[in-house]
C-alpha cells in the first residue's frame, strides 16, 4: 500500500507577468517528500525557490497543478483557509529577521499563538523552553535593538517553532550572518525541527548549509535539475 507523502507537488506551474508578456519561473514541476525530512532548496538567483516555498504555504497559487500538504491541496482552499492553515501548521524563518521592534524577545517568540488566539499561559512555559535552548533564556526581556544578528535570528527560530509546526519553511536563514553564527543557527534551527518531528525546507546559496540537509533540491529552468555540486565537479555549471 503507498504511503502518502507528506508534502506533494503535482505538475505546478507558475508564472508572473512581466512588462507585456509573462515570465514562467517553474514549470510542470512534480516533488514529493517524506515528513521530517530536512531539504536544502539551490539554484540561480530568480530560478525559483522563494516561489517554490510561496507555494507550500499558500502564499502564491499555481497557475496549473496541485500542491498538497498533510493530505489537504492547498490551493483549493479560499483564502481565509489558506491563512488558518498557514497559521497553524507552518512556520516561517526568514533572512530578515522581522521581529517586532516593540516588543521583547518573549512576546515576539509567543506572537503566532497570541494570533491564532491560543491560550497563552499554557504556551510561556514552551516559550521559555525554547529561549532556553536557543541560549537566551536569560534575555526574554530585552527589545530585538539590544541583540546581535545571531541572537535574533535564534529568536525568529523560537518563534518559527512556538506551534509547533509539521513545515518549518526557511528563506536564506543564514543570510545576513557571518559563517560561524550561521553554523550555530542552522544547528540549532535543524536539531530544534528534527526535535519536534518536524519538516524543514530551506532555500539557500550556500553549499555548507545545503551540505546539512538529508536531501538537496536544485532548481533550474523552473524544473528539479541535477545536483549543482555533482555537475561543478565534471566541469559543467561553473559559473554557479
Amino acid at each position: 500500500m503507498r504511503v502518502p507523502a507528506f508534502i506533494e507537488l503535482d505538475r505546478v506551474s507558475k508564472s508572473y507577468p512581466q512588462a507585456k508578456d509573462e515570465r514562467r519561473v517553474l514549470s510542470d514541476l512534480s516533488l514529493q517528500l517524506a515528513q521530517g525530512e530536512l531539504v536544502a532548496v539551490r539554484g540561480r538567483s530568480g530560478s525559483g525557490k522563494t516561489t517554490l516555498l510561496n507555494l507550500l504555504a499558500g502564499i502564491d497559487l499555481p497557475d496549473c497543478g496541485t500542491v498538497t500538504l498533510q493530505g489537504k491541496v492547498i490551493n483549493h482552499l479560499s483564502e481565509r483557509d489558506r491563512t488558518i492553515f498557514r497559521r497553524d501548521h507552518i512556520g516561517f524563518v526568514f533572512q530578515f529577521f522581522n521581529l517586532i521592534p516593540t516588543l521583547s524577545v518573549l512576546e515576539n517568540v509567543l506572537l503566532p499563538i497570541e494570533i491564532a488566539g491560543r491560550d497563552g499561559r499554557e504556551s510561556l512555559s514552551h516559550a521559555h523552553d525554547l529561549l532556553e535552548r536557543v541560549g537566551l533564556g536569560d534575555r526574554t526581556r530585552e527589545f530585538p535593538d539590544r541583540l546581535s544578528g545571531g541572537e535574533q535570528q535564534r529568536v525568529a527560530v523560537a518563534r518559527a517553532l512556538i506551534h509547533t509546526p509539521g513545515l518549518v519553511l526557511a528563506d536564506e536563514p543564514t543570510g545576513n550572518l557571518d559563517r560561524a553564527t550561521g553554523e550555530d543557527v542552522m544547528r540549532l534551527l535543524t536539531g530544534l525541527t528534527r526535535g519536534l518531528g518536524g519538516t524543514l525546507i530551506l532555500v539557500t546559496h550556500s553549499r555548507w548549509i545545503a551540505g546539512m540537509a538529508d536531501r538537496r533540491l536544485t532548481l533550474r529552468e523552473g524544473q528539479i535539475a541535477p545536483d549543482i555540486d555533482l555537475l561543478e565537479a565534471s566541469g559543467g555549471l561553473a559559473s554557479v
